[in-house]
């Protein structure tokens, strides 16, 4: 079943004013009569988990302690990828995991962008734009590395589709090994410095990404509204000299670097919960970074952005994955940890000396419901009693005594 989180507050997460549920509470029924946008079948599955997140609706999981009686309940998560709550959980856990299986290497976090002018395709056209996005980036640094320095990297790429105002802006976050297996020598080898032709990685990026699109286009597999080849070629000629970005990070220690930019830009949801400043009415307020405008320092001014739940709405699900779309891939050797030699993996205790305070306290968050489970006066295992279900006839109905609640529940929409 899903993972559970504790009925009650807890110290390790901050303090949440507002909560996305309530708003689509309030105005999803009156949205979805007549929605500004069509609404797929993965977005209205995404609103109707976020809604039941945490409620009776999904279960209660009741525990008592052997030696005070006290007795604590866990609610049940959705364990929706687009659920706020649950997400940043779920994706630091998977971080840390993560971090077992790549090389004992620095790594660098890279950010592939494509122009604007591309989003209408890609909206049309949906996972094979996509799709394409993802191979020009890996291809463009795998076979820099493989060419320039005879090294096999380890590559995990993740896709993300919005930007700070949630508008849509499709770009590839990837965490790279900087360095690799030796393809002659089959020896583990770091990469010196960190310069790069930026140039010359952001052209080929391009030319890969433009080559899979024209390809597209001419096997009639591309939809769109070009009258001829010629008109095609010509707005990929307009596109040539647009807002082709590469950006590269400066090399990261592993693991506690690696895991805050893991987690920072990976499979989370598109808006967290701690930057909605205010719901009143049928509007909605959160906070968004403005990098074009900076301050004293060089970081970008924080502002807020207000909407109508009929504007908030369409703009936040057009990025709820399509079903079955991958979010999160894995490219060269990171492809199959298997392949990689246990004495080239990391291991935590060789570097010891590298955690920090932020990782300190990213690893205080990751909490799950095995930690619950052990009582908070008497530091013992609880012992599980039931498990409550909530039932619009009959209020809450005890269900499972023999720990059904490890079998699959479905969420239905709501309303």
């Amino acid at each position: 079943m899903c993972e559970c989180t504790i009925n009650s507050n807890s110290s390790c997460e901050t303090e949440k004013k507002y909560r996305l549920a309530d708003f689509f509470n309030s105005h999803w029924d009156n949205y979805k009569v007549k929605p500004t946008k069509f609404i797929r079948p993965e977005q209205y599955k995404a609103v109707s988990a976020i809604r039941v997140c945490r409620t009776p609706r999904l279960g209660i999981e009741q525990y008592v302690c052997d030696d005070c009686g006290e007795i604590t309940e866990i609610s049940h998560s959705c364990k929706n990828r687009f659920c706020p709550t649950c997400s940043w959980t779920d994706t630091m856990i998977w971080a840390e995991k993560l971090v077992a299986k790549m090389f004992d290497l620095m790594h660098r976090h890279v950010v592939f962008t494509i122009p604007h002018q591309l989003n209408g395709l890609i909206k049309t056209n949906d996972e094979k734009l996509l799709n394409i996005l993802f191979k020009a980036a890996a291809d463009t640094l795998k076979d820099w590395m493989i060419n320039k320095y005879g090294i096999k990297p380890g590559i995990i790429s993740v896709l993300h589709t919005f930007g700070e105002q949630k508008n849509y802006h499709a770009h590839i976050h990837m965490i790279i090994s900087w360095g690799g297996i030796n393809i002659n020598t089959d020896k583990l080898e770091e990469i010196k410095g960190e310069y790069v032709n930026y140039k010359f990685l952001k052209n080929k990026f391009r030319i890969k990404f433009e080559d899979k699109l024209i390809e597209l286009f001419d096997n009639q597999n591309l939809k769109h509204k070009f009258s001829d080849r010629i008109h095609f070629l010509k707005f990929i000629k307009r596109i040539n000299q647009k807002n082709w970005h590469l950006n590269l990070e400066p090399p990261m220690k592993v693991p506690s670097d690696v895991i805050r930019y893991i987690g920072r830009y990976s499979k989370r949801a598109c808006i967290s919960e701690r930057k909605i400043t205010n719901i009143e009415g049928e509007f909605i307020t959160f906070d968004f970074k403005d990098y074009r405008n900076k301050d004293f320092y060089g970081k970008p001014i924080v502002k807020k952005l207000e909407l109508h739940y009929s504007d908030f709405f369409p703009r936040l699900l057009q990025h709820v994955p399509l079903k079955g779309f991958r979010i999160v891939r894995y490219y060269s050797y990171y492809a199959s940890a298997s392949s990689i030699p246990e004495k080239y993996l990391y291991k935590e205790e060789q570097n010891e000396d590298v955690e920090n305070e932020d990782n300190s306290t990213q690893k205080e968050q990751i909490i799950t419901a095995k930690d619950y489970k052990v009582c908070k006066h008497c530091n013992k295992e609880l012992t599980y009693i039931n498990t409550l279900f909530f039932n619009n006839k009959d209020g809450f109905v005890t269900i499972v005594e023999d720990r059904l609640i490890e079998k699959e529940f479905k969420i239905r929409d709501v309303a």
